[in-house]
C-alpha cells in the first residue's frame, strides 16, 4: 500500500510516499541512511503506517578545545548552543567567553572544531612597573603578550616561559633586563705617606699635610632587572684631577713606663693566673698576665695605656693591679692564686 509518511530529520519535516512496511524500508525509499551515531525513532524494524512519523537525529563529531584542553565528542545538536547543553557545558556560554564560532551558529553534519577561551582576571607584573589587573581570554603568556601588544627584549623573560598556562586569578611576571653604559665622577682618596718621628710618643700622630682628593671619570656597563641594578662592570677610567698625598707624622718613642713595686709578687701571681704570659687573650673575657676583665681595667684607668690589658706592657698591667690591690685592701681580686701563694 502506498503510504504518506512524515520524516523529521534534525527538526526539518518532509513528507514522503512509500510502499515500505517498516521504518528502514521507508528510509531506504527516501534515500536516507542511518549512521552509527544517529538516533532513530521508531527503530528500523518497526512497522509504519499511513500518516506515520519517523524522527532522525544525526550525530555530529565535535572537537572541543577549552583553554587549550582538547576533547572529542559526538552530539545530536544542530547549533553550538544545543551542543554545549548536551555536553553539560552550558556554563561556558557566559559573558566574556570567546568562541571560535557563533554560539547560535550551526554544527555542520560532517562535524567541526570549536575553540573556547574563558575570561580570566589576572595580575600582571611587568618589570619595575606597578602591578595591574587585566581581564583576558588568553590561554598562554605568549597570547597575553600579543593581546596587550607587549614586546620582550633580548634579555627579558616571562616567569614560567611563554607557554605558561594562564588561569583565573593567576599572576604573570615579566622580568625586564636592560644594559646601559654610564659615566660617573668619583673621588680618588689621597695616598697617605707616614713619617716616623722618634721624638713623638707611640700612638700619637700629627698631620703635616691634609692632602687633597682627586677626581676621575669612570665608565660602567650597568645591568638592571626590573629597574634594580644587578650587575656593574667597569669599562674604563680617566683621571681628571690628581690627588695630593696626605702626610702624617707617627710617633715611635716608647712611652715612659710607670714605676712599680713588688714586681716579684706580681710575676708570681701572673705565673699562676696565665703562666706568665702578659699578652694572653684566650677569649674567656679575661686579659693579660693578671687576667683583668675589661670593666675593671677601664674602671682603674687602664685605658690610658691600652684598650685591653693584654695590649699593655707588663709594667702598665702591674701599675693597674697595684691600684686594685690598694683599693680593695689586698689581693682578693685574685682569690685562687693569692690563696695558693699565701697572699692576703
Amino acid at each position: 500500500m502506498n503510504k504518506s509518511v512524515t520524516l523529521d530529520v534534525d527538526g526539518e519535516l518532509q513528507t514522503v510516499r512509500s510502499f515500505g512496511g517498516t521504518v528502514g524500508e521507508v528510509l531506504e525509499d527516501a534515500g536516507i541512511s542511518v549512521g552509527a551515531h544517529d538516533a532513530l525513532s521508531p527503530s528500523p524494524q518497526a512497522s509504519v503506517g499511513d500518516g506515520g512519523v519517523i524522527t532522525l537525529e544525526r550525530g555530529r563529531q565535535l572537537n572541543m578545545i577549552v583553554d587549550g584542553e582538547q576533547t572529542q565528542s559526538w552530539v545530536r545538536a544542530t547549533t553550538v548552543t544545543e551542543a554545549l547543553e548536551q555536553l553539560g557545558l552550558q556554563d561556558l556560554n557566559k559573558q566574556g567567553t570567546w568562541f571560535s564560532a557563533p554560539v547560535g551558529g550551526e554544527v555542520p553534519l560532517d562535524g567541526m572544531t570549536l575553540e573556547v577561551k574563558t575570561l580570566k582576571n589576572i595580575t600582571l607584573f611587568d618589570g619595575g612597573n606597578e602591578p595591574r589587573e587585566v581581564s583576558t581570554n588568553a590561554v598562554t603568556a605568549d597570547e597575553l603578550l600579543k593581546e596587550l601588544n607587549l614586546q620582550l627584549g633580548a634579555d627579558d623573560k616571562v616567569e614560567g616561559g611563554l607557554e605558561f598556562k594562564i588561569r583565573d586569578g593567576a599572576s604573570v611576571n615579566i622580568s625586564r633586563t636592560g644594559v646601559s653604559v654610564i659615566n660617573e665622577t668619583e673621588t680618588i682618596d689621597p695616598e697617605v705617606r707616614t713619617i716616623e718621628d722618634s721624638e713623638l710618643e707611640q700612638g700619637k700622630e700629627i698631620v703635616e699635610e691634609e692632602g687633597v682628593p682627586g677626581e676621575e671619570i669612570v665608565t660602567y656597563r650597568i645591568t638592571k632587572e626590573n629597574d634594580k641594578e644587578i650587575a656593574r662592570e667597569e669599562l674604563s677610567s680617566k683621571v681628571i684631577k690628581e690627588a695630593e698625598e696626605r702626610v702624617v707624622r707617627v710617633g715611635t718613642k716608647a712611652p715612659p713606663q710607670p714605676e712599680i713595686s713588688d714586681a716579684g709578687v706580681w710575676d708570681s701571681l701572673a705565673q699562676c693566673e696565665s703562666t706568665g704570659n702578659w699578652a694572653i687573650n684566650t677569649g674567656n673575657g679575661y686579659y693579660g698576665g693578671l687576667q683583668f676583665d675589661k670593666q675593671t681595667w677601664d674602671a682603674y684607668g687602664g685605658s690610658q695605656y691600652a684598650a685591653y690589658p693584654n695590649e699593655a706592657s707588663r709594667e702598665q698591667q702591674i701599675a693597674i693591679a697595684t691600684q686594685v690591690r690598694d683599693d680593695r685592701g689586698g689581693y682578693g681580686a685574685w682569690p685562687h692564686c693569692s690563696g695558693k701563694l699565701g697572699l692576703s
